[in-house]
């Protein structure tokens, strides 16, 4: 009897559980069958109701964070390519000093190959997306940098160090009569004092004697001319044709490659009088010049995403950086009486600089494009708002 009435009391209350939910079954059959029920509505006012949901968070979120993660993969891009330009200055120095590989447009050539052999290995991993290029534009990229690498070759073996240094230096000024007049970049009053007060710190600890000649000039002449034109041309391939720095890679290197190979053998025997191929190579010199090809990877990369990022005047304003780190190192590596009060007094004023070019061109107004509005008239701006209905301001 006693084992009868637990079973009776279990039933009965598994039934009152049972109940609320054959209630909510009955509801739901019978919502479910009624003629204006339709799934695909549901099923939009549900997805809808997610969306606005991501749009409410995206909304609270704080308008700083996207600034400050702007600003951390800018820094990290720079420090990237501050790290491999100065290494691979101090490796070719070694190279070219120690070891009397003085061939520098070849191992110039050999950089674009290994760069090249790098694009099409991400190619094939599908890390690089098929994009398009014109071959009139990557012509023009390629005269313009082989020109400038070229140019700078030829201007330092006609010119002194010091007139090299002031050539170098007025890639400056031409950057920025290249924005000014293509992209119609206006610069505020604080932005061009913080570039002048770089050029001063920079030429303060760089140039010294300054000697000059007509075949030297005109080479200086187009070794900053075509130096500044392909820096603005890397930032002006990718916004107009969409390319990240892989894909301007992809397309630039191969072609690059090929003709410094073809020609930097003859460049450089007509300005060191030695063939690239009688060179005595060991495995020291074999081991430079293979780590300075692997550096040569990240430098090309880092200064496309660089000047992809900023702009080319930006990217030789905060390129002198990599100057002074240079000079730094040389004086812990090679020359102990390279650094003395002069130059020391130079990398401060240029470090000023480089904090103050930063500062003034991201406030407002210090580096932007010029904006052209039509004039509008009285009767315009007074017109009949019911006839043509609310006017947006651009």
């Amino acid at each position: 009897v006693l084992k009868r009435t637990l079973q009776l009391k279990n039933r009965k209350e598994r039934n009152q559980r049972r109940q609320p939910r054959c209630l909510l079954i009955i509801f739901a059959t019978a919502f479910c069958s009624s003629p204006g029920f339709c799934l695909e509505n549901v099923c939009l006012r549900f997805c809808n109701r997610r969306r606005r949901k991501k749009k409410k968070t995206k909304a609270t979120m704080a308008p700083g964070s996207k600034a400050n993660k702007k600003a951390t993969v800018d820094a990290a891009a720079w420090m990237f390519n501050v790290v491999t330009s100065v290494g691979i200055i101090i490796v070719n120095k070694a190279l070219m000093a120690t070891y009397g590989f003085s061939f520098a447009t070849t191992l110039t050539g050999l950089h674009f190959a290994t760069t090249t052999l790098m694009t099409l290995v991400l190619r094939c991993l599908g890390y690089i997306q098929p994009s398009h290029l014109p071959f009139t534009e990557l012509l023009k990229f390629i005269l313009f940098a082989n020109f400038s690498i070229v140019g700078m070759n030829v201007s330092l073996m006609w010119n002194s160090v010091g007139f090299y240094q002031i050539a170098k230096l007025s890639m400056i000024p031409v950057a920025c009569l290249l924005e000014v007049v293509f992209d119609k970049i206006r610069y505020s009053r604080d932005t061009k004092l913080s570039i002048g007060l770089v050029l001063v710190g920079v030429g303060v600890c760089t140039v010294t004697d300054v000697s000059v000649n007509t075949k030297g000039f005109v080479a200086a002449f187009v070794a900053v001319w075509s130096t500044a034109l392909q820096q603005y041309y890397v930032h002006y391939l990718q916004r107009k044709y969409s390319l990240t720095s892989f894909n301007l890679l992809g397309h630039t290197a191969p072609a690059q490659a090929a003709t410094l190979l073809i020609v930097g053998p003859f460049l450089d025997f007509w300005l060191t009088e030695k063939r690239v191929d009688m060179y005595d190579y060991n495995v020291v010199s074999l081991m430079f010049i293979t780590l300075s090809c692997t550096i040569a990877i990240g430098t090309n990369l880092s200064q496309f995403i660089c000047i992809g990022r900023f702009t080319a005047v930006s990217f030789q304003v905060l390129g002198h950086m990599k100057t002074i780190l240079v000079l730094t190192m040389g004086f812990f590596f090679f020359d102990r009486d390279g650094l003395n009060l002069h130059v020391v007094l130079g990398m401060i004023i240029a470090v000023l600089g480089m904090i103050w070019y930063g500062n003034a061109s991201s406030k407002p107004g210090g580096k932007e494009k010029k904006s052209y509005s039509l004039p509008t008239t009285r009767q315009q701006k007074n017109g009949d708002d019911s006839d043509e209905g609310p006017r947006l301001k651009a």
